[in-house]
């Protein structure tokens, strides 16, 4: 991996991270699955309108959006509404690494080195030290929706690299957008069956108040910087790279987010937390540094 992508890579992480205050925010002015049907509507009308569609199976297009658009939200705006802390739910949410790593290995037949095992291994094991100090500021329902969205982002994971391997050359910014377009329809209709037809957009026509502006800008960097920018360039590593390659840097997100809550929300980790944190640095640099050619996937012509 090029020093260039992987610090693009440590961006989206930054960006991630953040997410998670904006999503903090968002759901005080916001139901959970209205939330997460409405910032991919933003998204998905100007897309339909103005962008051309990506030539790829539309199966894949499907399960891009259906992993990391529409499960992945769901269960993670649910964990959250129903008492994530901010923080964990960061870390939390970075097991998706790993399941993406042995997903692309088992189902893929992707290539993972032994120093790649390590890595990520001493990755995981510091994210469960954390996940242990923090339990106690969880319960389980919670720490499960959480976890079944970070299985959902893996499928999504491979998803998008599926949809980029049939020979066709794609636009990575295009393909994440009409992801978007999966996502609208079984999020607003579960949101209308669970929270009522006219809750969400209730709280929409109150997003545009003084009272309300906190909860809009929320929207806005969910949808625009979360979704279309870091996604963007995620996708675009996930083209170029193998899965093992690219999704050790969402161990950072934790970091990232777990620091920013503490800043923002008053949250206090512990010294343990912040030297765990420290090993998951570690284990992202040992798992993504380059070693052999191989693990190049070269452009699509």
């Amino acid at each position: 991996m090029t020093s260039r992508d992987r610090m693009l890579a440590v961006l989206v992480a930054v960006l991630w991270g953040a997410n998670f205050l904006a999503i903090h925010v968002g759901l005080e002015h916001f139901h959970p699955i209205f939330l997460a049907g409405l910032r991919m509507l933003v998204i998905a009308v100007p897309t339909v309108l103005l962008v051309p569609r990506p030539q790829v199976p539309v199966r894949w297009l499907i399960g891009y959006g259906l992993g990391f658009g529409t499960l992945q939200f769901l269960f993670l705006f649910l964990g959250m509404n129903a008492g994530m802390p901010t923080g964990l739910a960061s870390l939390v949410l970075q097991a998706s690494g790993p399941f993406t790593l042995v997903l692309g290995a088992v189902l893929l037949r992707e290539h993972v080195g032994a120093r790649q095992w390590a890595g990520i291994g001493s990755a995981v094991a510091a994210l469960a030290v954390i996940a242990l100090v923090r339990a106690q500021a969880a319960a389980f329902l919670p720490v499960l929706l959480t976890l079944l969205g970070a299985l959902a982002w893996a499928f999504g994971n491979l998803s998008s690299r599926l949809a980029q391997r049939d020979g066709v050359a794609v636009n990575p910014l295009h393909l994440t957008l009409w992801m978007t377009v999966v996502p609208p329809v079984p999020l607003l209709g579960a949101s209308a069956l669970v929270e009522g037809p006219w809750t969400g957009w209730r709280e929409t026509a109150a997003a545009f108040s003084w009272d309300g502006l906190p909860g809009l800008v929320a929207l806005v960097y969910l949808s625009v910087v979360a979704t279309v920018m870091a996604a963007g360039i995620w996708t675009a590593l996930m083209r170029r790279y193998p899965a093992g390659v690219v999704a050790p840097h969402s161990l950072l997100v934790p970091v990232v987010g777990m620091g920013l809550a503490m800043v923002v929300l008053g949250e206090r980790p512990s010294v343990v937390e912040l030297v765990a944190g420290c090993v998951v640095i570690g284990g992202v640099l040992a798992a993504s540094a380059p070693v052999r050619s191989r693990e190049r996937v070269p452009a699509v012509a």
